[in-house]
């Protein structure tokens, strides 16, 4: 008679993989710290959108991994494992949940450092409200080995994943990325252990990595799952976020064709209300991109220095096109993995020729592009001539694939920003605003705990900073030391 005929009592763990997917996408977060930290986009607004481009503690935006993660994505990944127990025969999807959470406390330890790793997302299984923090060594010694175990244990001929978003239930792309995603978590090591990062990259290349655009890890939107960076600045936010100078001086210098699939110029703009497409301009040689260390006051006379009618006449990442609320998210792609593979090999960790595995990252993040649309996409003559004009130099190695890297990366800033810690790449100068919260570092390190996680559960976290160093913008992750 309480028994609710409609209400689910139980729920097929491959939808909670779908949540999970769907749920990854970068949000707000990315956009007021991640792609401004390594100056790809950028505001001198104020406010909400307080953060890297001030280089100040917004903890109301540092929060943002933090609630999707813990809230919706691990919740669902550790549920669905935890029901899972009980059917030992599916044995693959298992597998793939692991993978997925995998990649999702890499995006929150790289963000935070020290979390709630073995005792995240047991409050309902477990009654553990009050989660304690493990160090990121730690963290990342289980990401791994949950990945080795995962490349071994997957087999195409156990149990069928039906209705999954990312491969269809294709077990051996699924194989491919957590093979890739070995080589990304391994190459993480590489400033604070050198031989683990060139043992894991070595199993993960010969293990197998993502052999085309097609094995892309891509969240795919619609109307009725939207992007959120693109509902965000196809809002309210329309007129705030530009795209830095350094990123577009980089594009123009290089004679970049990615800069005209990218970025979108209102000419003569005096508003947001005149960033319409009577306005929009695409060409190459007339975008301009914003610099950091102004706010939207201090910015007036550079902005006319810089002969612009506004603040609202610089160049922007286009909304109708990549910045789209039902354009794709890219979370690990072919071209990154194919430049960490580039860097292994340079390095001697893994078997290749470093030159063209560096081309072919190139040219498949520039194929990447039409995955967009087919008025993003770069014609062939044009790759062919960028990668001809830009080889891979000696003596500069590290800095090409690395800063290569970063533009692959844009859009993800999570993972531009993880490389630019740890490689030290691209070089760009430092955020130069007045105001800064930093205290010893040049660029923000890690972004600051939630401060609801400080109300409820500052015992876990007292011990997680004394480890770690203090809850500040400054203090570095495990894997990011000084050299």
């Amino acid at each position: 008679m309480n028994t609710n005929p409609v209400r689910l009592t139980s729920i097929d763990p491959t939808f909670q993989l779908n949540q999970a997917i769907i749920s990854s996408s970068p949000g707000y977060n990315n956009l007021t710290y991640e792609v401004t930290i390594v100056k790809q986009m950028n505001t001198p607004f104020q406010g909400v959108g307080t953060g890297a481009n001030l280089n100040q503690d917004n903890r109301g935006a540092t929060e943002g991994n933090w609630n999707t993660g813990y809230q919706t994505v691990l919740k669902n990944l550790i549920d669905g494992l935890s029901s899972l127990e009980d059917m030992p025969e599916r044995t693959n999807l298992r597998h793939i949940l692991q993978i997925w959470k995998a990649h999702t406390f890499m995006t929150l330890t790289d963000t935070y450092g020290d979390i709630p790793y073995t005792e995240a997302g047991r409050g309902y299984i477990d009654g553990l409200v009050f989660p304690k923090y493990d160090s990121q060594e730690s963290i990342y010694t289980s990401i791994l080995n949950d990945l080795e175990a995962a490349v071994q244990g997957l087999d195409a001929s156990k149990d069928a994943i039906g209705q999954e978003v990312m491969y269809s239930g294709n077990v051996e792309q699924w194989r491919r990325l957590a093979n890739s995603l070995l080589l990304r978590a391994g190459m993480r090591l590489s400033k604070v252990d050198p031989t683990a990062a060139a043992s894991y990259a070595s199993k993960a290349v010969s293990g197998g990595l993502m052999m085309s655009n097609d094995d892309n890890a891509v969240v795919r939107h619609n109307a009725d799952y939207r992007n959120n960076v693109g509902t965000s600045i196809n809002g309210g936010q329309g007129p705030f976020y530009y795209l830095d100078q350094d990123f577009v001086d980089f594009l123009q210098a290089n004679n970049d064709p990615r800069l005209t699939s990218i970025g979108v110029r209102y000419i003569g703009a005096l508003s947001g209300n005149d960033q319409v497409e009577a306005n929009a301009n695409r060409d190459f040689d007339a975008q301009v991109g914003m610099p950091q260390g102004y706010d939207n006051t201090t910015i007036i006379p550079i902005v006319a220095e810089a002969g612009l009618t506004s603040l609202f006449d610089y160049t922007q990442l286009d909304r109708s096109r990549m910045g789209s609320p039902e354009a794709p998210n890219f979370l690990v792609t072919y071209s990154q993995t194919l430049l960490l593979w580039a860097e292994a090999a340079f390095r001697g960790w893994a078997p290749g020729d470093a030159e063209q595995l560096y081309q072919d990252g190139i040219r498949a993040h520039m194929e990447q592009m039409a995955l967009w649309g087919s008025n993003t996409a770069i014609s062939a003559n044009d790759i062919d001539a960028y990668i001809a004009a830009h080889p891979l130099e000696a003596g500069k190695e590290l800095e090409l694939i690395n800063t290569q890297y970063w533009v692959s990366s844009f859009l993800n800033g999570h993972e531009a920003w993880s490389n630019f810690r740890r490689s030290g790449y691209p070089l760009v100068n430092p955020n130069p605003f007045t105001g800064s919260d930093l205290k010893s570092e040049d660029f923000i390190r890690r972004l600051t705990y939630p401060d609801a996680e400080l109300t409820v559960n500052k015992a876990n976290i007292d011990i997680a900073t004394s480890r770690m160093g203090p809850d500040i913008l400054d203090t570095r992750v495990w894997w990011d030391v000084k050299q």
